[in-house]
């Protein structure tokens, strides 16, 4: 069964905040999970992206900080408000880990996190660092839009 791209959105959003809520909270995973279960009308979601992308970044959140830390202009992670960094993580790991997403498609996803949950301008920060990530971890897909060959 083909999943809607609106499912998949939601998916995106709810993941997007489980991620801010781990990374304040300290929680574990799994009650995290339980509890957007619980407290949200899933009906509508991609449950199995949305448990892909929170168990995933979590899995290998030191690799992803590796993959977008080179383009954070001079800044260090603890000085990225909480909501930037779950949308990069999430970003950063649909890059590496699902390549059947367009990176345009990850990065407008991730820049409309931004602009409905970050701080003021967030977005633009999102955008300029995933562009420059989308060229080092996705350059073939990336040269091909460019040339008008993808």
């Amino acid at each position: 069964m083909k999943v809607s791209a609106a499912a998949r959105g939601r998916a995106r959003h709810f993941a997007m905040q489980a991620l801010y809520q781990w990374e304040m909270s300290g929680n574990a995973l799994h009650v995290i999970e339980a509890e957007f279960h619980t407290d949200n009308d899933m009906s509508k979601v991609d449950v199995e992206y949305f448990h892909e992308i929170l168990h995933g970044v979590a899995a290998i959140k030191s690799t992803l900080d590796e993959t977008f830390k080179p383009f954070l202009t001079g800044l260090r992670l603890d000085e990225i408000d909480p909501v930037s960094l779950a949308v990069l993580r999430q970003a950063c790991y649909e890059f590496e880990k699902r390549v059947d997403v367009p990176y345009k498609v990850v990065i407008n996803e991730a820049v409309n996190l931004a602009k409905k949950f970050g701080a003021a301008d967030s977005h633009k920060f999102i955008n300029g660092v995933l562009d420059k990530v989308a060229l080092r971890v996705r350059k073939d897909e990336v040269e091909a839009m460019r040339t008008g060959r993808g």
